[in-house]
């Protein structure tokens, strides 16, 4: 989640703010003003982001299949199930389900990992958040912490009903924002045995106080009356408005946080339309769901998950990091905290050069156990 808006509606902004200068302020844009601040970053200090990068792998030793099951509100959640190709089907595999960074899609990092598990022998399964890519969901990009966190325990129901599933060895991995939203399926589904996440950030934290808490309660305050009015605008047959996101173009002005999710979600290395999706709307929720995000507080009780194991993993450079740091400290044993050297926030979506793979599949071989 990330800066700026789009959009052509009209809409009044409390004691006179200029809509975009608050909207700039609020949010995940304050998220990447902070870690411009807190980095020293300038726009001329970005790096080569593509290097490595493999967003979009495939294995001659997988199968894919697309998939489609219901969650608990009756509504169809889309996957991508991928099984090694000499998986032992009359046996019992452990399983993994994979969630994607908030505003993406499942083709957008999610398979990569998915991928590269089942590469390990893992059972391992994509998803769609709702609202998202192919899962169902009205109206689109909207945001529903509850919905979310729903969608990998439906996601855990049918992989448990797989009769190659050991329904006893289901863990999860989360990238980005869905690292708050298996968080907090896993607090309450203890069918979930091991938890990953990996450039995590707390969806909640981010919209509240953004990074570094740089932003004020005045400013939250604000922009939730601006999306307060918007509701009013859209119920009237006004425009969806949308906020955040990855900009659709660079400028000399766009800050360095921005321009390392622009090199992977507007650039070939991980740029994805999915069908009935525009390349204007894709990162970018509505502002008038984004709100919901001030009431999520995914870490409240995180204690709880143990004694199953939780891995958090991020870039000791990465702009987010202090989300899994935040995790970790609030987590029980057993509990593990791996810096990344050399990586940013997005280089763990996709470089495989960086990514810890290995990691975390000893971390699964260890605690999905028989």
């Amino acid at each position: 989640m990330n800066d700026k808006i789009e959009s052509s509606a009209a809409l009044e902004t409390p004691a006179g703010l200029d809509r975009r200068q608050l909207l700039k302020m609020t949010g995940a844009g304050v998220a990447a003003v902070g870690a411009a601040s807190l980095f020293g970053f300038s726009s001329t200090m970005a790096q080569d982001m593509s290097h490595g990068s493999a967003n979009f792998y495939t294995s001659d030793k997988v199968f894919i299949e697309k998939v489609t099951f219901k969650s608990q509100y009756k509504t169809n959640v889309a996957g991508s199930l991928f099984t090694p190709k000499d998986l032992d089907r009359n046996g019992k595999t452990p399983a993994i389900i994979v969630g994607h960074p908030m505003g993406a899609v499942k083709e957008q990092s999610a398979n990569l990992y998915a991928t590269k598990m089942a590469e390990q022998g893992f059972v391992a399964m994509s998803i769609d958040l709702p609202f998202w890519g192919e899962s169902e969901g009205a109206t689109r990009n909207l945001v529903s912490p509850d919905v979310y966190a729903e969608a990998f325990s439906a996601g855990v129901d049918f992989l448990g009903s797989q009769t190659y599933v050991d329904r006893q060895r289901i863990g999860g991995i989360g990238i980005c924002g869905s690292g708050s939203f298996i968080i907090s399926a896993a607090k309450i589904d203890p069918r979930i045995r091991a938890i990953a996440t990996v450039s995590m950030y707390d969806m909640g934290a981010a919209f509240r106080d953004a990074l570094n808490k740089s932003q004020t309660v005045e400013q939250r305050k604000q922009f939730i009356a601006t999306a307060a009015e918007q509701r009013w605008a859209e119920f009237d047959g006004g425009e969806t408005q949308y906020v955040g996101g990855t900009v659709l173009e660079l400028t000399a002005d766009t800050d360095p946080v921005q321009r390392e999710f622009y090199d992977f979600y507007r650039t070939p290395r991980g740029q994805f339309t999915p069908a009935g999706a525009t390349v204007q709307t894709t990162t970018k929720p509505t502002m008038t769901s984004a709100v919901k995000f001030m009431n999520f507080y995914p870490f409240n009780d995180i204690e709880t998950v143990s004694p199953r194991p939780m891995l958090f993993i991020s870039g000791d450079q990465a702009h987010s990091k202090e989300f899994s740091q935040d995790a970790y400290n609030r987590a029980a044993e057993p509990k593990e905290l791996v810096w990344v050297k050399g990586a940013g926030h997005v280089d763990l979506y996709d470089r495989v050069d960086l990514i810890p793979f290995d990691k975390l599949s000893s971390f699964f071989d260890q605690h999905l156990t028989a």
